[in-house]
């Protein structure tokens, strides 16, 4: 895939976090083929970002998003550069398995700060820039969450999710008036190269219903989707792409 040009009057402008690897690659490779001129964001994966300058030449930005000056300095530069945002997927969030009784406090903050508070500074940064374009607006939650049931393994990342959930459908609410859509995209098993080692398991793909575990590109086509005015009448929803799965 060749470098990014420069700007084209009613290009879509779109940033993705998390956008240098994993699931955010994806989606990010996906809106750049179909036109779209991507930033990509990361915090720590240095190598990484240096590999996707060769796609996303100018546009790949380190931002520690859990700190909101630093997701308005993304922001601003995104703006700067091509003159508008169209679109925001925040691929970022990160996860923990255990039961509650060993979890550090340290641990509980960690998957509320990185999962939710992240995304309400990403999406305060955005708001204006947004409404400007009547964009959109999507987070990455996870498969299953439905009816609030609790969990053995994962209750503190599952507990962190559903909070954003209910972010994501308030944000929804708020943005409607004003033309921008807010929805969650909730991936199930997918396994890719820095995926947890949960993901890799083959007992797990054997409970899935589709019969199989996802791909990243499959999760790449529903953002897309999202992202597009095919979905012009759709906000506050949480799509699960998932083959069924429900952990």
């Amino acid at each position: 895939m060749g470098a990014q040009q420069g700007p084209r009057p009613g290009t879509a402008v779109s940033i993705v976090t998390g956008g240098v690897r994993g699931l955010g690659l994806a989606v990010a490779r996906r809106l750049a083929r179909r036109g779209d001129r991507v930033h990509v964001v990361y915090r720590g994966s240095r190598d990484l970002a240096r590999e996707a300058e060769n796609e996303f030449c100018g546009r790949v930005h380190r931002a520690d998003l859990e700190r909101p000056d630093e997701a308005e300095r993304l922001v601003a530069a995104a703006l700067a550069a091509d003159g508008r945002l169209d679109h925001v997927v925040h691929a970022v969030g990160e996860y923990a398995a255990g039961a509650l009784e060993g979890l550090a406090p340290e641990e509980w903050t960690r998957m509320f700060t990185s999962n939710v508070d992240s995304a309400f500074f990403v999406a305060r940064a955005a708001r204006a820039a947004l409404r400007a374009s009547r964009g959109d607006l999507l987070f990455f939650g996870c498969a299953g969450l439905a009816g609030l049931r609790g969990r053995r393994r994962v209750a503190a990342y599952a507990a962190a999710k559903s909070a954003l959930v209910v972010l994501a459908r308030s944000l929804a609410l708020e943005e409607a008036p004003h033309g921008v859509r807010v929805n969650v995209l909730s991936p199930g098993v997918v396994p890719h190269a820095h995926a947890a080692l949960d993901t890799l398991d083959p007992e797990r793909h054997a409970r899935i219903p589709f019969g199989r575990p996802g791909r990243p590109e499959e999760v790449a086509e529903a953002a897309a989707w999202l992202c597009s005015p095919a979905a012009s009448y759709t906000t506050g929803a949480d799509l699960s792409v998932a083959g069924g799965w429900e952990p």
